[in-house]
């Protein structure tokens, strides 16, 4: 069997030269592509079908996760959470939730496992969940078809806080304002949870991490949303492009019936002020991978996935 990508880690240094503390937290973000969605109507041209059957893509999303053993892991387009996800990953440690989204695209296929939606992981040896919500996503004051979930953990080494946020907004063109209003909406949620005392912290602002396939490119009005909030928050991946400034030129890539696409549309966001970015996984050339795009014999998703480590910054 061919095997995945090789990935190399992009380590920072902060201005004195210094490197990352020795027990950063590992945070992945992937969009691992629902199985109900993979082999129906909206199918990618140049992938063997072969390569979509639900054992070989399973045993290449947990040779991925495994890869990488991350401490939180957040996923969209789970449609095998109950049968596979929970329980081989409560089996390595990982405590998780769940969101389905109201009316999975996964229903209407023939043989689907259920609805797809976003799922948190995170290692219970590192932390200790203090809350967890679901979130329907609203667009003015109407709930949408778009979920998230929100869970609030202490990191068990330095007794630091860590709000994580997983989300998976409205696809495709057109619906640039949906996108927009979704993300505004989860921006005004975590607002409010990261201004409620947590345990010891009590009137600190809890750091957040948010990942999510946004459907959206930077251009858009949801990135700059986001990117100008009152939340202090930036994008992890800025920091593999030479100005620090640019996200990767693609974190998707495929061939359908339609088209090529190749765009980026998945983000790590993180608040700036408290957390520093100590690592991050570089992206796969073009030629890794391949002509026929993604997914393929070699990747189990459309989407790649996002690894970065992060520490929490001292307090002032």
């Amino acid at each position: 069997r061919p095997l995945h990508f090789h990935r190399d880690f992009v380590h920072m240094t902060d201005r004195n030269g210094n490197s990352a503390p020795c027990s950063p937290i590992r945070v992945m973000q992937w969009n691992i592509l629902a199985q109900a969605l993979g082999v129906g109507v909206d199918n990618f041209a140049r992938c063997p079908l072969e390569a979509l059957g639900w054992s070989r893509r399973r045993s290449l999303i947990l040779e991925e996760i495994l890869t990488y053993r991350p401490h939180i892991l957040c996923m969209q387009e789970v449609d095998h959470f109950y049968d596979t996800f929970q329980p081989v990953l409560a089996g390595l440690g990982y405590g998780s939730h769940f969101c389905p989204k109201p009316w999975s695209p996964c229903l209407n296929v023939e043989g689907n496992t259920g609805p797809d939606g976003c799922a948190l992981f995170f290692d219970e040896s590192r932390f200790e969940l203090l809350d967890s919500v679901n979130l329907r996503l609203s667009a003015m004051m109407i709930q949408t078809n778009q979920v998230a979930v929100v869970t609030t953990l202490r990191c068990r080494s330095t007794g630091r806080c860590v709000c994580v946020a997983v989300t998976h907004l409205k696809a495709r063109s057109g619906w640039e304002w949906l996108r927009s209003a979704e993300g505004s909406d989860l921006l005004w949620h975590l607002e409010n949870l990261v201004q409620t005392p947590v345990g010891d912290d009590s009137g600190v602002k809890v750091p957040l991490l948010i990942c999510g396939d946004f459907n959206a490119i930077p251009a858009e009005e949801v990135y700059r949303r986001f990117a100008a909030s009152p939340l202090g928050l930036d994008s992890a991946y800025k920091k593999l492009s030479p100005d620090g400034l640019t996200e990767p030129k693609y974190t998707t890539w495929k061939i359908r019936a339609t088209g090529e696409s190749c765009s980026t549309l998945d983000y790590i966001w993180y608040t700036k002020d408290s957390l520093r970015v100590d690592a991050v996984l570089d992206m796969p050339s073009e030629e890794q991978i391949g002509p026929n795009r993604l997914p393929s014999f070699h990747y189990p998703s459309d989407h790649l996935s996002l690894v970065c480590d992060f520490s929490f910054k001292e307090k002032e």
